[in-house]
């Protein structure tokens, strides 16, 4: 989605009317310097964007007998804020072009206030069902953040930096989520299971900050501009759909195993919730921290072949969560599913390199070269990221409704993890078919042929 370099001056606002991070001079002497201060409070703003969406997988630890609502509900009331945050990513991806990365910024991070004072409203006992989902569901506005963040940060750095830039802002952003399990955890250890709305008043001051600081700190880039046609260019492309698949893989584990953690240690393994808040934040964590190296192990490597190494490595932990959960193993079984964190969180990274790589070597396939094959690829990367994004996310809510249902016919979590297990086989399937195979021999993958113009060579996808 991004325009030509150079675009009419737009009035108001921290406007940058020029940007080519492709070029080494400019990225040198100025551009690196820009890009990195607007990822550091993009960052910020995404990392409290992602607490506010996991919220309701603190909120749920609280929510002792009187609150009457058993297992079931609360993995249906968790899933709603994914729902709502998955959809909203296709919007929020475009109004970055169309108010501009800070504009967006600001207004996204001071929507989270409306989900943080709802719940601080609504959370005691008598509270309807009802209710609760309807405010679970306003939390989908810090899942709409990812979408906009990335886009916009995708615009300011040179492919060859992508890999690692998208890999810290999506990884700072996933902090967010076992920031808010820790706090949790401190509340429920000091306060007791009877003080949710402490939670909530940490982070109402910290939204504010964060919109503030964006508003003096972040840029709006002028060049980058909502593209129709890019949107149904990448709508029609076949690797945005295939991409959107393994990314339900890597993101939809990640986010979904992030909500669901707390309440399959309580329903599986009867921990109580600060037993159970003491253990939900170390997956999160460290899959956060390694989403940066799944992104520069991209960069050097390639992202196909991390990719599909990745989804066998998820494989294999998914049959050691398998094994323990029917054992009803603890100690098994947080290894497995510490591991499915670690692996999702290099998964992401690898998989979001893969996008922007994927639409460059199209562009080399027509024939372009240069600032005009850059400018075709930030333009459909930016286009498919959103939606990528949007499916990726709903990947969440499917892991809710399967640990739903399973606790809900089986009594256990088992089913659940066997659906997960072929769905990872699965995944690894498609990377190597679409994106490897025949690569060593030719050079590159033989099954990706996708219809180009005549004359134009078939893109190599091996490397991206």
């Amino acid at each position: 989605m991004t325009a030509p370099t150079t675009t009419p001056a737009r009035k108001g606002g921290r406007w940058i009317e020029q940007w080519d991070p492709e070029d080494e001079t400019f990225w040198r002497e100025k551009g690196e310097k820009i890009a990195t201060r607007n990822l550091l409070f993009s960052i910020l703003s995404e990392h409290i964007g992602f607490s506010i969406w996991s919220l309701w997988s603190v909120m749920v630890l609280f929510m002792g007998p009187e609150y009457g609502v058993d297992p079931a509900g609360k993995f249906f009331l968790v899933a709603m804020g994914t729902l709502v945050g998955g959809i909203l990513r296709v919007p929020y991806t475009f109004a970055v072009a169309r108010f501009g990365g800070r504009n967006w910024t600001i207004v996204s991070a001071a929507l989270l206030l409306v989900p943080t004072v709802a719940a601080a409203v609504v959370m005691e006992p008598g509270t309807s069902y009802t209710t609760f989902m309807v405010v679970a569901a306003l939390t989908g506005v810090g899942g709409g953040n990812f979408a906009s963040s990335m886009t916009n940060i995708n615009s300011f750095y040179p492919l060859r930096k992508k890999g690692w830039a998208l890999g810290l802002n999506a990884g700072g952003g996933n902090i967010g989520v076992p920031v808010i399990q820790l706090i949790g955890l401190l509340v429920i250890g000091t306060a007791g299971a009877a003080h949710p709305r402490v939670v909530l008043g940490v982070y109402i001051p910290l939204i504010v900050v964060a919109a503030l600081l964006a508003a003096l700190f972040m840029d709006n880039l002028a060049p980058v501009r909502n593209d129709g046609g890019a949107v149904r260019e990448a709508a029609r492309d076949a690797h945005t759909w295939i991409m959107s698949f393994l990314y339900i893989g890597t993101f939809g584990s990640f986010i979904g195993y992030s909500f669901a953690f707390g309440l399959v240690l309580q329903n599986q393994f009867a921990r109580t919730p600060l037993q159970a808040a003491s253990l939900t934040f170390i997956g999160p964590l460290l899959g956060s921290l390694v989403r940066p190296i799944g992104g520069r192990l991209a960069d050097a490597y390639g992202g196909a072949r991390i990719t599909l190494w990745n989804f066998a490595a998820m494989s294999v932990a998914a049959v050691v969560v398998v094994y323990a959960s029917a054992q009803k193993s603890l100690a098994v079984f947080l290894v497995g599913f510490i591991a499915l964190f670690v692996f999702s969180g290099l998964g992401n990274g690898s998989t979001f390199k893969m996008v922007p790589g994927i639409f460059q070597a199209k562009a080399v396939a027509r024939g372009l070269a240069g600032e005009e094959a850059a400018a075709y690829g930030r333009r459909l990367s930016g286009a498919a990221m959103g939606l990528i994004g949007a499916v990726g996310a709903l990947g969440g809510l499917g892991i809710n409704l399967a640990f739903r249902e399973a606790f809900l016919n089986a009594h256990s979590g088992t089913p659940a993890f066997v659906s997960f297990l072929v769905f990872y086989a699965l995944c690894s399937a498609v990377t190597w078919a679409v994106y490897l195979r025949g690569a060593r021999a030719a050079g590159r993958s033989d099954a990706t042929r996708t219809q180009e113009p005549q004359g134009a060579r078939q893109p190599a996808y091996a490397d991206v």
